[in-house]
């Protein structure tokens, strides 16, 4: 029991020890074809994470298995339900700038200030007051409410191979209470067996 309750406490340092800083927001996403608005049966994979710190936002991504080399990826937001559908694209058109393409695997890492238009797709801007201020409102919205979706397009599937819902992380602050928490049980626990054996 003694060991349990190190590894937890311990976890629970480590997760305090990376946090992000507290003005940062994360949104995540598991790529699969079956989520696509037309779904297909692709084996390819990946995962999305946005990171928005300030005006800043991180963009992250891995994919592998595409049946077709990689021709275009970016953001679409917002769709009319959560979690399905489709949208235009909200992200720098005709792909984030520097997308691996031709290939049917790779990585992606690159940050954008979102008080650039260069940071937008033009028409996203237009639709949304005609000011980068009135774009970014739009994709936080959409983004916190489930309505974005990363895409990764293919030449086998020019509509896209693959994408992804994002969706929102706990906070840090979050997963190091739930560890205090877990700590705090395992004490209970540990102190009621020791009575038990009285």
């Amino acid at each position: 029991m003694r060991h349990w309750v190190r590894t937890i406490t311990l976890g629970t340092a480590l997760l305090a020890g990376t946090a992000l800083p507290a003005s940062a927001q994360q949104w995540f996403a598991r790529f699969s074809g079956l989520t696509e608005p037309t779904p297909n049966t692709s084996p390819g994979t990946g995962f999305a994470l946005l990171t928005l710190t300030g005006n800043f936002m991180r963009v992250e991504a891995s994919f592998s298995g595409l049946l077709g080399p990689s021709t275009v990826a970016h953001v679409h937001c917002c769709t009319a339900t959560p979690g399905t559908g489709a949208a235009g694209v909200a992200t720098p058109t005709p792909s984030f700038p520097g997308f691996p393409t031709g290939v049917t695997s790779g990585s992606y890492d690159q940050t954008f200030d979102l008080t650039l238009a260069s940071s937008w797709n033009a028409a996203f801007i237009t639709a949304n007051g005609g000011t980068t201020d009135g774009a970014r409102a739009a994709y936080l919205a959409g983004l916190n409410q489930r309505r974005a979706y990363f895409n990764v397009h293919s030449s086998t599937f020019p509509g896209g191979e693959i994408n992804g819902y994002l969706t929102a992380v706990p906070e840090p602050s979050t997963y190091a209470l739930l560890g205090t928490g877990l700590l705090a049980v395992g004490m209970i626990a540990r102190r009621s067996r020791g009575r038990a054996r009285v």
